[in-house]
């Protein structure tokens, strides 16, 4: 198990050991969440690098991730536990044939540790080899009010109640990550219980940086393109915005294609990899790709 980061500076070198290149503003996020042992809060576009912090965190310390994939509708005994009733239906009709009476003594059978399912909340309270995990609380403005409600509690103490067996408490609280596309407002009362950071998209250079790192192949004038493509496609009034994610999965597009320079072909060709929404792509295509490439460069060769 990797020794908890002593100072930003160690935060950020052990992200990076993970290809994870953050500002010293996240880091400091990060740093202090993992010394005071409080939950992070990260809010931001979608692609912007939430999830893969968690990612990045879990690796670096060696310890597990458990993800919790939040939707609408989710309710509390979802994202704690569950019965495996087609076991327990066995074991009744097992009983029944062996002609077994006591009553008492089966129930307690049934709803014993044999039969519980363990979803993520109550995965992350349990002990873990390694240390206590990561637990990534993902997307939770898809969820509603009475499932934020519930978390704050569960979190407050982190501690969960099975009513069958009464309430199990974490010996040492996981390391909580909660993200947000912000959809919708998270209550502030969750907010305050955490360390809260937006995740913006970054600048030139540090998206260079990632790039470089995910995608080390690329050569270096093929990757300034892209970046300063994608820059400039945030400016436009898109549906959506290409984030971090999209810019990695386009290089890789390009190099998987042989492509030494970007055209207007090329981009038009692939530009499913940055855009998700068909009017968008419609918008970009033609003369605007050929327009905004042509500012790219200039603005490339003026640098």
């Amino acid at each position: 198990m990797t020794q908890l980061p002593r100072s930003i500076d160690e935060a950020i070198a052990l992200l990076a050991q993970e290809n994870y290149i953050c500002g010293r503003a996240l880091a400091t996020v990060v740093f202090l969440s993992l010394k005071l042992g409080r939950p992070m809060f990260l809010e931001g576009e979608a692609g912007t690098g939430k999830t893969e912090i968690a990612k990045a965190i879990a690796a670096s310390l060696g310890r597990r991730l458990i993800r919790l994939q939040c939707y609408e509708g989710l309710d509390a005994s979802s994202a704690v536990y569950e019965w495996n009733f087609p076991a327990q239906m066995v074991a009744i009709r097992t009983a029944e044939a062996t002609g077994t009476t006591d009553r008492e003594a089966l129930q307690a059978e049934l709803f014993s540790d044999d039969y519980l399912t363990a979803r993520p909340l109550l995965e992350a309270m349990q002990p873990q080899e390694g240390g206590p995990p990561v637990l990534l609380i993902d997307e939770l403005d898809r969820t509603d009010a009475p499932f934020e409600a519930f978390l704050m509690e569960a979190l407050s103490d982190f501690q969960v109640t099975i009513p069958e067996l009464g309430t199990i408490k974490a010996a040492e609280p996981p390391i909580v990550i909660l993200t947000s596309n912000r959809t919708r407002e998270v209550h502030d009362a969750l907010k305050r219980r955490c360390l809260y950071h937006w995740v913006d998209y970054p600048d030139f250079d540090r998206e260079m940086a990632i790039l470089h790192a995910r995608a080390p192949e690329a050569q270096e004038a093929l990757s300034r393109e892209i970046v300063g493509f994608v820059q400039r496609l945030r400016k436009e009034d898109l549906f959506k915005s290409p984030g971090v994610a999209e810019t990695i999965d386009w290089a890789k597009c390009l190099l998987a294609l042989d492509v030494i320079a970007m055209s207007p072909e090329v981009i038009a060709d692939t530009l499913g990899a940055i855009l998700k929404y068909q009017d968008d792509i419609q918008k970009i295509q033609g003369s605007e790709a050929k327009r905004i490439l042509e500012e790219v460069r200039e603005e490339l060769a003026d640098a």
